[in-house]
């Protein structure tokens, strides 16, 4: 008999582990980053065989994850890419080392 995954379990938060970002459990992948392939026109299968430790149930419960808190994560994202955008020109002007 096969077992039933709550899908509750698929998503987590660790202060420490990616920034404290929502990510597929047991993995360093954010639900940032799917959400990132997908816009780009990869779909999940293709994430799968390129990430292949991931498995459909993780990919569209970070898809499903994010749909579901949808406005407070792009605000995050937004954020995110702003500071990554900020630090790099401050490496690039030799403000950072």
């Amino acid at each position: 008999m096969q077992t039933i995954t709550d899908i509750g379990t698929l998503i987590v938060h660790t202060t420490g582990i990616c920034g404290g970002r929502p990510r597929i459990t047991g993995t360093r992948i954010t639900v940032q980053y799917i959400v990132n392939e997908i816009k780009a026109g990869v779909t999940p299968e293709e994430i799968l065989e390129d990430k292949p430790h991931l498995t459909l149930a993780g990919i569209y419960s970070a898809l499903a994850y994010y749909y579901a808190n949808k406005a407070s994560l792009d605000d995050e994202f937004s954020a995110y890419d702003e500071e990554c955008r900020r630090l790099e020109a401050e490496y690039k002007v030799g403000n950072l080392s």
